[in-house]
C-alpha cells in the first residue's frame, strides 16, 4: 500500500468509516496473524494477539500521527500485545549458554559450524525447516521479535526499530544476537546430521 493510500484510509478510519476497518483488516490481517503466530507459537494465542491489536487500532486510530506506515504502526501493536501475554507467562530466563562476549564487546557463539555451503536440499528437507522453526521459538522473546520482523517478514532495520520502538543501534544489537543463538542451535544439528527413520523390512 502507498503512503498516499495509507492517508486516505487513515482519513476515513478517523472519519468512523466502518467500510475502512473492514479494509484494514482484510489488508494486514494475514500479516499480522502470521507475526503473532511465530511469536506466540500457537494459533489460540496468535488469535487472540490478532484480536487484540486491531481492536487497539481501532481504539488508539486518531493517535496515529502517520510518522510511520500503517503497516509498522499495526506490527508495534502486535509486537508489544505478544510481548506482553509472553510475559504474562513465564520470566525470561537467562541462558548459560549465551554466547561469548569478547573484550570489544563482540559477541561470539561458543560453538561453530560452518553450514553456509551445505548442499540446498539440508535446508529443504522438512525436518530441518522444522528444526529452524524449534530454534526460532526457543529465542528470547525480545530477540524472536526482532528476528522476525527483521528476517522473516522482511522489514528494513529503520522499519523494525520503527514498529518495535527501539533505537537502530538496538535492533542491530539485538540482531546479531538472535542470528548467534539460532547458528549455535543449529550448529549441533548440522553437525550431527539429521535423524533419519528406520525403515522396516
Amino acid at each position: 500500500m502507498s503512503q498516499q493510500d495509507d492517508s486516505e484510509l487513515v482519513a476515513r478510519l478517523k472519519a468512523g468509516d466502518q467500510t475502512a476497518y473492514a479494509q484494514l483488516v482484510n489488508d494486514h490481517a494475514a500479516r499480522i496473524y502470521r507475526l503473532a503466530l511465530r511469536m506466540m507459537g500457537n494459533e489460540t494465542d496468535a488469535e487472540d494477539v490478532l484480536q487484540e491489536t486491531f481492536l487497539s487500532a481501532f481504539k488508539s486510530i486518531d493517535s496515529f500521527e502517520e510518522r510511520a506506515s500503517l503497516s509498522t504502526w499495526l506490527y508495534r501493536i502486535a509486537t508489544n500485545a505478544a510481548l506482553m501475554r509472553l510475559r504474562r507467562k513465564e520470566p525470561e530466563l537467562v541462558s548459560v549458554e549465551e554466547p561469548v562476549e569478547r573484550d570489544d564487546g563482540d559477541l561470539l557463539p561458543r560453538q561453530f559450524f560452518d553450514f553456509c555451503c551445505l548442499p540446498e536440499e539440508d535446508f529443504l528437507r522438512a525436518e530441518a525447516r522444522a528444526e529452524m522453526l524449534r530454534a526460532i521459538d526457543e529465542l528470547p522473546a525480545t530477540l524472536r521479535s526482532v528476528f522476525i520482523l527483521r528476517d522473516v517478514e522482511g522489514l528494513s532495520t529503520e522499519e523494525t526499530a520503527a514498529a518495535l520502538d527501539l533505537s537502530i543501534s538496538a535492533v542491530k544489537s539485538r540482531l546479531m544476537r538472535a542470528r548467534l543463538k539460532l547458528r549455535e542451535r543449529l550448529a549441533t544439528y548440522f553437525s550431527q546430521g539429521p535423524v533419519i527413520p528406520e525403515t522396516r523390512q
